[in-house]
């Protein structure tokens, strides 16, 4: 009560700033940030009133540890909460149904976009998944000596590779194959996945690291061969969380502009296929629109850039969602 309390009171403050005109917008991470401030201090005194000053400050320490996560989750707040009300302008049903072919003003949408995304990031965790899952299968249950900490030592260093460095190494790998003038999905799949197979075989060892060995023994003790010991026993196990590393692989690349921009160049109109002429994705669209924003029509640029960074983060929720869907349908039953 006395948070939501405080919470109200901050809430009215800056509402009553918003209506003055003071500022432009109703602050709702500045309401959540003072009211939980206030919270802490209201909190202290009431407790060092009825319960004394020791319980007073048991109540204080607790309550700071709650504001600091929800200091920690204010940057995620304000950054939803600002694509959600620059989103709005353009969710409607032309932005999802349409592209930017032969369009100049206002108008147009994102399909062409959206398609691009969703083809590139599958075609890069095809790539990545079997690659990096397989790694750590090799690190885990079979990698020893200098040749499994060689391969340790490389994935941390390609954790840490920039992405414009990917999206160059991708792009002067296919000129020396197919000419420096080529452009096309496929070659931003591949970008992707040098990115993203670090991030999954780094997430998928530490969850394989995880199941319990006596459940390899068990395994072993009724003959079961060690291949079908980690395709029966141990992936099972650790599905969950293979999943989720996978998610945070797929979110890690989903976003990447710099690299797609050198590869897979931008388009205004449909395209379906990944190894034929340029393909536009989301991130990219969002960074011409707003480039391109200027003139008359430069509010309207803005406006498709907002519903589209808001679209790829629907995406990634979406994506998200399912995973764990899929996480919990298959993951092993546990009794009673």
């Amino acid at each position: 009560m006395v948070l939501a309390g405080g919470w109200l009171f901050a809430g009215a403050f800056f509402g009553l700033l918003w209506a003055a005109g003071i500022t432009t917008t109703f602050s709702l991470v500045g309401t959540v940030f003072f009211g939980t401030v206030l919270f802490d201090l209201v909190l202290y005194v009431i407790s060092r009133i009825v319960e004394g000053a020791r319980r007073a400050k048991d109540r204080l320490v607790t309550s700071l540890v709650s504001t600091a996560f929800v200091i920690a989750l204010l940057p995620l707040v304000s950054l939803i909460w600002t694509v959600v009300l620059g989103g709005m302008a353009r969710l409607d049903v032309a932005f999802f149904t349409q592209s930017m072919r032969n369009v100049v003003g206002e108008g147009g949408g994102a399909l062409h976009a959206i398609i691009g995304t969703l083809l590139i990031t599958l075609a890069a965790a095809v790539i990545s998944v079997p690659i990096g899952l397989l790694t750590s299968i090799y690190l885990v249950e079979y990698g020893r000596g200098p040749f499994a900490r060689a391969i340790t030592f490389l994935v941390d260093v390609m954790t840490g590779i920039p992405s414009i460095v990917a999206g160059l190494f991708v792009f002067a790998l296919f000129a020396l194959i197919a000419g420096p003038a080529v452009r096309n999905g496929f070659m931003g799949a591949v970008a992707l996945s040098v990115l993203m197979i670090p991030v999954v075989v780094r997430s998928s060892e530490e969850i394989l690291r995880l199941v319990p060995n006596e459940l390899r023994e068990a395994s072993y003790a009724l003959g079961v061969p060690k291949w079908l010991t980690i395709l029966k026993i141990v992936l099972p196990t650790s599905l969950a969380g293979i999943v989720t590393g996978v998610m945070l692989a797929i979110a890690r690349v989903i976003g990447e502009t710099a690299p797609l921009l050198l590869v897979t160049g931008f388009t205004f109109s449909m395209n379906y296929n990944l190894f034929d002429d340029r393909m536009m994705t989301l991130p990219v669209f969002v960074y011409t629109q707003y480039t391109q924003a200027a003139g008359v029509s430069a509010q309207a640029s803005i406006d498709r850039a907002w519903t589209a960074a808001l679209t790829l983060i629907v995406i990634m929720l979406v994506l998200n969602l399912a995973g764990r869907l899929i996480a919990k349908i298959f993951a092993p039953k546990r009794g009673l």
